[in-house]
């Protein structure tokens, strides 16, 4: 059976967006895993490129990366839970990997239970597991090698 969901990726271009992309982590980080708004909202979301993933007209995921010291950052991805497994994480992380290119660092944080997922981009887990918000996560770091 064919899915009826049209899938587009985009940079957050205005105010509604964004917020669109709040309402969207607040719902899966803040609603869903009872991550401390503190935590969720920081002061990185006014300096992060952040986009938005559509099914039609409608927000149903996001994701932002930053530069640190480190490298690339890829965070904050969120598909709302009636639209995942179609494909949206796949094409949040496809839009950011063709837009950054070839990186010198590109990293991030995965929770445990999407560790597998980000290997398919051949994101690799580098050391030992850690806590954020009291969720286990593991430190992931791009392959570029592989490619």
């Amino acid at each position: 059976m064919e899915s009826a969901s049209e899938i587009t990726v985009k940079f957050v271009e205005n105010d509604w967006e964004l917020e669109k992309a709040f309402s969207i982590r607040r719902t899966v980080f803040i609603e869903e895993q009872n991550v401390p708004e503190v935590i969720e909202m920081d002061s990185f979301d006014k300096t992060a490129s952040h986009i938005l993933a559509f099914d039609r007209e409608r927000p149903v995921g996001t994701a932002r990366w930053r530069t640190t010291g480190n490298g690339i950052k890829l965070e904050r991805f969120a598909v709302l839970r009636q639209f995942r497994g179609m494909g949206i994480g796949k094409a949040l992380v496809q839009f950011i990997m063709e837009f950054l290119g070839f990186e010198e660092r590109i990293y991030l944080h995965a929770q445990e239970s999407v560790v597998a997922f980000y290997e398919k981009f051949d994101f690799q887990v580098q050391g030992e597991l850690f806590f954020e918000a009291g969720i286990p996560h593991r430190l992931m770091a791009y392959n570029k090698d592989s490619n």
